[in-house]
């Protein structure tokens, strides 16, 4: 499975810990396309890039780290094809996979801790789209984009 990860500069440190956690994961590749400075970043950039990135296919799934994850995902689902959720618990990562088909994880590194937020990262990699009567409501909710 190919990963894709960003970032502004209010999650710099806490991105370096979820990189580390999912390089000790096997079968992962993980590309970082975030900010590495504390410079003035713009999120919505980053929320693009990555998002394009999935989108496209190149990557399987993305993950999008802000202070609070909230315009990482206002932005990332401005993205055709996507659908970004923040999230700050394990379940809801858990049922966007399985119920939403969700794409792009975003978390907010004011708002969860580095060992919750690996937990929400596990979550969301290890569910999987059950498809079903997910597939229509997920169907509808893409038709909204054109």
């Amino acid at each position: 499975m190919k990963i894709v990860i960003g970032n502004d500069h209010a999650a710099i440190e806490f991105k370096q810990e979820i990189i580390a956690h999912l390089q000790s994961r096997e079968g992962l590749k993980v590309v970082n396309l975030g900010a590495n400075s504390k410079g003035d970043m713009e999120y919505p950039d980053y929320a693009v890039l990555v998002s394009s990135k999935v989108a496209s296919g190149e990557y399987d799934l993305g993950i999008l780290l802000c202070g609070a994850g909230i315009g990482m995902s206002i932005a990332a689902n401005k993205v055709r094809g996507i659908r970004a959720l923040v999230c700050s618990d394990p379940c809801s990562a858990k049922l966007s996979r399985q119920h939403n088909n969700a794409n792009i994880l975003c978390l907010g590194s004011r708002i969860v801790g580095s060992e919750l937020a690996k937990t929400i990262v596990d979550a969301f990699l290890d569910a999987e789209f059950e498809g079903g009567r997910h597939k229509a409501r997920v169907d509808k909710i893409m038709a909204i984009e054109k």
